[in-house]
């Protein structure tokens, strides 16, 4: 199915929306792109799934602009506004774990949250820190790992600097293409989905919606919805959930939406 196209002009209100591994507090955020997305949509739910401020980084040196800055405000804004706020914190801001239960400015925080989709399907709301062995068992390397992502991304900015200059058109992530190339992070990435969709069939609910891999994705694996919010570090990618329960992967670029649907899920749609 062709990717659909949006007028620039109109304003989408959708039911949710799932925002994770938006990294504030770092150089990498693209908190500019993220205003972009927000100034386009509104809901009636906003979630947001993990490592929202990288408070990992901040400990090595912060970097918050005021694009960052007006993030929070719109944030808190929309949540004083009849906007349903969630905030299910990550392993970058597992601080705000021991606040669990408590609301903050009419953000409630939670460990993890089900949500019930308009067409009924129950997910599972979780970061998915729990479910990387590396996180849990090694955290020494996965700081070393985090440091070594970032250069990747502030290596990507000249990058970026070079195609602008060049004339190159497009946005291209160096982080992401290592991750698609590199066999072990593929191996990585299949292991930790495939525990995240065991835990919630042994739970009896219809899907999960995480991050923390900062891959996004939308797949049917055996009757089971895997849905992953992705980053706005590298790919800005978001999931929205509309007022027939469908879920939708948006890519977002600074100068157009761009929606994609996998392939299961639409055929499965179509059956």
């Amino acid at each position: 199915m062709d990717a659909l196209k949006h007028d620039p002009h109109e304003r989408p209100r959708v039911r949710s929306i799932f925002l994770s591994d938006i990294h504030l507090g770092t150089r990498a955020c693209q908190a500019e792109r993220l205003l972009s997305f927000l100034r386009e949509y509104d809901s009636e739910h906003l979630f947001l799934v993990g490592d929202i401020v990288d408070f990992w980084a901040m400990s090595r040196g912060i970097c918050w602009s005021a694009h960052q800055n007006t993030v929070v405000q719109k944030i808190l804004k929309r949540a004083r506004h009849d906007v349903n706020v969630y905030l299910v914190p990550g392993n970058h801001d597992e601080a705000l774990r021991d606040y669990a239960g408590v609301s903050f400015g009419e953000i409630h925080v939670v460990r993890e949250h089900v949500h019930v989709a308009a067409d009924g399907m129950r997910y599972l709301l979780i970061h998915g820190d729990e479910f990387d062995q590396v996180t849990l068992h090694h955290r020494w390397i996965a700081i070393l790992g985090d440091i070594g992502y970032a250069l990747l991304v502030r290596l990507n900015a000249w990058l970026s600097y070079v195609r602008r200059t060049l004339g190159v058109a497009g946005y291209w992530s160096l982080a992401g293409y290592a991750k698609r190339k590199v066999k072990s992070a593929v191996s990585f990435i299949s292991n930790f989905e495939d525990s995240l969709l065991r835990h919630v069939r042994e739970r009896g609910l219809d899907g999960v919606i995480c991050g923390h891999i900062h891959a996004a994705a939308i797949r049917q694996v055996d009757g089971v919805t895997y849905i992953n919010c992705g980053d706005w570090v590298d790919s800005c990618t978001a999931i929205v959930e509309h007022h027939d329960g469908r879920m939708e992967l948006i890519e977002w670029s600074s100068s157009r939406l761009e929606p994609r649907y996998p392939v299961e899920t639409e055929l499965q749609r179509a059956a």
